[in-house]
């Protein structure tokens, strides 16, 4: 069963059509959080590079937040989105969301953190990822 937290609008389809609610969802409940700039930024993101994007995380309630080991004040407790790398050219997943509105940036090794917070900023997750982004930023 999925549930909706917080007063969030429903699922348009429409307005986000390359996603699915349940791709967004919280793994282990099914958890959702509707947050319209995110998901138009994901949205135009993946109209830009006119490829497809595979979203490995993206809602996570409190629960599946700790067991993953994510922040306490993780913007994936609302609406964030860790993007598989494979496939695609790092500098041009980055300019592109860049471009969609993406103001969050967490580089992984394997993945691309993208949210929409109001302050811009960037993080590392760990020396190899560092080394694997160098030559992007």
């Amino acid at each position: 069963m999925t549930t909706t937290i917080g007063v969030a609008p429903p699922w348009d389809a429409a307005r986000w059509p390359h996603f699915s609610l349940r791709e967004i969802a919280c793994p282990c409940c099914g958890e959702t959080f509707v947050w319209p700039a995110a998901l138009d930024a994901l949205e135009a993101l993946r109209a830009d590079l006119a490829a497809p994007l595979q979203v490995n995380s993206g809602h996570r309630c409190a629960l599946h937040n700790a067991r993953v080991g994510g922040a306490p004040l993780s913007l994936h407790k609302r609406l964030a989105f860790d993007i598989a790398l494979a496939g695609h050219d790092l500098a041009w997943l980055l300019a592109a969301a860049r471009a969609s509105g993406f103001t969050g940036f967490g580089f992984g090794q394997t993945f691309l953190h993208l949210d929409t917070r109001a302050r811009p900023a960037h993080w590392f997750y760990g020396q190899r990822s560092k080394q694997r982004w160098t030559s992007v930023l």
